[in-house]
C-alpha cells in the first residue's frame, strides 16, 4: 500500500510534490467508499469466504482476537497482496489465493497479518508518521524558502533530502513491524498446532522477488520488505516448532483447489481458464473452472454439463449447488435456480449468502406472494451480513413489491450507508421516517442513519 504523507501537510506545501511512503498499512476507516476511493474492487463469494474463515479462525483464537469482530474482504486483484486496515479488517487479494501453492502458504500470510492486528501496528505506525511530520515540515520549509530566495537548486536538493529522510524513517519502522509480525505469526501458528512451513516457503519466494524492479514485484513484496536477516530469523523460529512437519489436510488442499478453480474461472478470460484447465484434465477442479468459463461465455448447457460430475462426486457440497443456481438464475431459468439454491441452503442452513441468493431468486417471480416468501430469507441475510450492500438492495425491492414504503426506504438508506454514501443514506432515512411510527426500532434505525454528519462535497 502507499500512503501520501503530503495529505497531512498544510495546503501551502502540497505544491512542492508528493512524499511517497511505502507502508504495509493504511489508516482510513474501511468501508465500500474506502475501496472505491483507492480503486479497490471488492467481491463476495460464500465458498471462498467460508474457506478463509476456516483457515483463519484458529489463528484469531491463538492471537486472542475475537474472530467475530474480524471482517475479511476479498479484493479482485490477481497480484499477490494482503493487508490490514481500519482496525480488525483483513483484505486479501484473489491473486494471493489463486497463487498459493498450499493451504499453509495462505494460512501463513493470515498469521502474519494477525501479528499486525495483535501488535496494534496500525495505531503505532500512525504515531510514527506523526513524529516524523514536524521535522519533515521544517525541512520542507527550508527548501521552499530557498526556492523563494532564488536558490532553486539548493531548495530542490533540500526538498529531495527531506523526502529521502522521511522514506528512510518510515521504511525502518515498517521493517521492524514486519519482523515482529513474523514472530507473532509464528507463535500463533504454533499455538494453533499448525506448521509454519508454508509461511516460510512463501516469504522465501517473496525474498527472491526483491531483485526485480518495483514494477515487476508483487505489492506484498513492496509493502512487506523481506530482508535476508528477517527471513533467517523467521526460519529459525518456524523450524524449531514441534509442528513444523505437520502436513496440510487432504480436505484443506481439496477445498483450496476448488476455490482457486472458481476464482480463475470468474476472474480470468475464458480462454485463459481453458488453457489452465484443459479438457484433458478430468479433475473436479478442472470441471469446476470450465463450468464457470462456459457460463461466462453464455454457454449455459455446456456449463451445466461440466458441473454434473462435480455434483456427482461431491453431493454434500452446498457451493456446487450454489453455482448451479447462479448459472440457472443468470440465464433466466428462475424455477430450477430456486430448486438448486434450496438444495444449497439445506446443506448449509447457516450460510447467509445462500439465503440471500434464494431470496433473490424467489423475488424474481415478481409477484406479491413471492415477495412475502422471499422476505424472511432476505431479512435474515441482512442481519447476518450487514456489510453487504446488494442484500439491502434486494430487501428494498421486496418491501417495495409489498408496498411497505417506509421499510423499503429504510433498506435503501442502509444500502447507501453500507456503500459509504452518507448524503443519499440520510435522504432515504428521512423519507423512511415519514412512513414509520416514531420511536419504533425501525424508526430509530433510520434516525441513526439520518443523524450522521454529511460531509459537504468539495
Amino acid at each position: 500500500m502507499a500512503f501520501s504523507l503530503m495529505k497531512r501537510l498544510p495546503a501551502a506545501l502540497r505544491m512542492t510534490g508528493t512524499v511517497a511512503l511505502s507502508a504495509a498499512l493504511c489508516f482510513a476507516p474501511v468501508s465500500h467508499s474506502f475501496a472505491q476511493q483507492r480503486g479497490i474492487s471488492l467481491i463476495r463469494d460464500a465458498e471462498t469466504e467460508a474457506l478463509l474463515k476456516r483457515f483463519s479462525s484458529p489463528i484469531w483464537r491463538a492471537a486472542g482476537i475475537d474472530e467475530n469482530a474480524v471482517q475479511i474482504h476479498l479484493v479482485q486483484d490477481q497480484s499477490i497482496n494482503a493487508f490490514v486496515a481500519g482496525g480488525q479488517q483483513l483484505f486479501i487479494n484473489t491473486g494471493l489465493i489463486t497463487q498459493s501453492d498450499t493451504p499453509g502458504e495462505l494460512i501463513g500470510v493470515i498469521a502474519h497479518e494477525a501479528g499486525h492486528m495483535a501488535g496494534g501496528h496500525l495505531a503505532r505506525t500512525q504515531d510514527a508518521l506523526g513524529n516524523l511530520e514536524m521535522p519533515l515540515i521544517a525541512s520542507m520549509l527550508l527548501g521552499v524558502g530557498a526556492i523563494a530566495a532564488g536558490q532553486a537548486d539548493v531548495g530542490a536538493a533540500v526538498l529531495m533530502g527531506s523526502q529521502h529522510i522521511a522514506q528512510r524513517g518510515v521504511l525502518a519502522y515498517s521493517r521492524e513491524q514486519e519482523s515482529r509480525a513474523d514472530q507473532a505469526g509464528a507463535t500463533f501458528l504454533e499455538r494453533a498446532q499448525l506448521s509454519g512451513e508454508g509461511m516460510l516457503e512463501l516469504f522465501a519466494k517473496f525474498r527472491d522477488q526483491e531483485v526485480l524492479s518495483g514494477r515487476s514485484q508483487d505489492p506484498f513484496v513492496r509493502s512487506h520488505p523481506i530482508s535476508e536477516d528477517r527471513l533467517a530469523a523467521l526460519r529459525g523460529r518456524v523450524e524449531s516448532s514441534r509442528y513444523f512437519d505437520k502436513k496440510d489436510s487432504a480436505k484443506d488442499i481439496h477445498d483450496l483447489k476448488m476455490v482457486q478453480a472458481k476464482l480463475v474461472g470468474f476472474i480470468e478470460n475464458p480462454s485463459v481458464t481453458m488453457n489452465t484447465y484443459p479438457p484433458s484434465d478430468q479433475s473436479d477442479f478442472a470441471h469446476y473452472a470450465r463450468t464457470v468459463a462456459y457460463h461466462q461465455l453464455g454457454k449455459t448447457q455446456d456449463a451445466l454439463k461440466e458441473l454434473e460430475p462435480v455434483i456427482e462426486h461431491q453431493p454434500d457440497n452446498p457451493f456446487v449447488y450454489e453455482l448451479k443456481g447462479q448459472i440457472l438464475f443468470e440465464s433466466g431459468n428462475i424455477e430450477p435456480a430456486i430448486v438448486a439454491y434450496r438444495k444449497a441452503l439445506d446443506l448449509d442452513p447457516r450460510e447467509a449468502q445462500l439465503r440471500m441468493a434464494l431470496g433473490q431468486a424467489i423475488l424474481a417471480r415478481d409477484t406479491v406472494p413471492a415477495a412475502k416468501e422471499a422476505l424472511p430469507y432476505l431479512q435474515t441475510a441482512t442481519r447476518s451480513i450487514s456489510n453487504y450492500p446488494y442484500a439491502y438492495y434486494q430487501l428494498s425491492r421486496a418491501y417495495g413489491r409489498l408496498d411497505e414504503i417506509g421499510l423499503a426506504e429504510l433498506a435503501t438508506a442502509q444500502y447507501y450507508d453500507t456503500m459509504g454514501n452518507a448524503r443519499e443514506a440520510t435522504r432515504h432515512a428521512r423519507r423512511a421516517q415519514k412512513h414509520l411510527k416514531t420511536g419504533t426500532p425501525d424508526w430509530l434505525k433510520a434516525e441513526d442513519i439520518a443523524s450522521q454528519q454529511v460531509t459537504p462535497r468539495g
